[in-house]
């Protein structure tokens, strides 16, 4: 294993991705907590990360990757926002307007779904579900679930980021 010096996460991200361990019946097991566990610090999951987490894990760097890239929620190219905003446009969320709130969202931040703001403050994208069809449309950004959007809902959230609205 590298050295502290040569590696490239921190040993506070060794010790949590460690402490998992002995909660788990193997260690391949451990490959999706350890992907949490540097997304939550690093916003995103570089190779370099994937090599480290396999090497603590006695796995094949292709073992993790291939866990990575299963899932959507991670990032490998670059940290995602500081807030990480997941506007629903399942059918439910669609039909009461998720989309356009998508889009009203992406056009006040000055982005695309899927991409940061210059600031790095959020990032905004798309989710399929987020299982909430009562309260449509919806988004989660962190951990708080934004109920019944609207194109206001989207200007307060964006305006409390500190990020100012286009005027349109």
């Amino acid at each position: 294993m590298a050295t502290a010096q040569e590696r490239f996460l921190s040993d506070e991200i060794v010790d949590e991705i460690k402490s998992y361990i002995p909660r788990y019946p193997s260690l391949q097991a451990v490959t999706l907590p350890a992907l949490h566990i540097v997304n939550r610090h690093l916003r995103y999951v570089p190779m370099q990360a994937v090599i480290e987490i396999a090497e603590i894990l006695e796995l094949a760097p292709a073992q993790v990757q291939d866990t990575l890239t299963f899932y959507g929620f991670f990032k490998q190219d670059k940290p995602h926002g500081q807030v990480r905003a997941w506007v629903c446009r399942s059918m439910s969320c669609a039909i009461r307007g998720g989309e356009a709130v998508l889009d009203h969202m992406c056009h006040q931040a000055g982005i695309h779904p899927g991409e940061t703001t210059a600031d790095g403050k959020l990032t905004v994208e798309y989710a399929e579900c987020l299982g909430a069809c009562d309260f449509a449309p919806c988004m989660l950004a962190g951990d708080d679930l934004h109920k019944n959007l609207d194109k206001n809902k989207a200007d307060i959230f964006l305006d409390d980021l500190g990020i100012k609205a286009k005027k349109s």
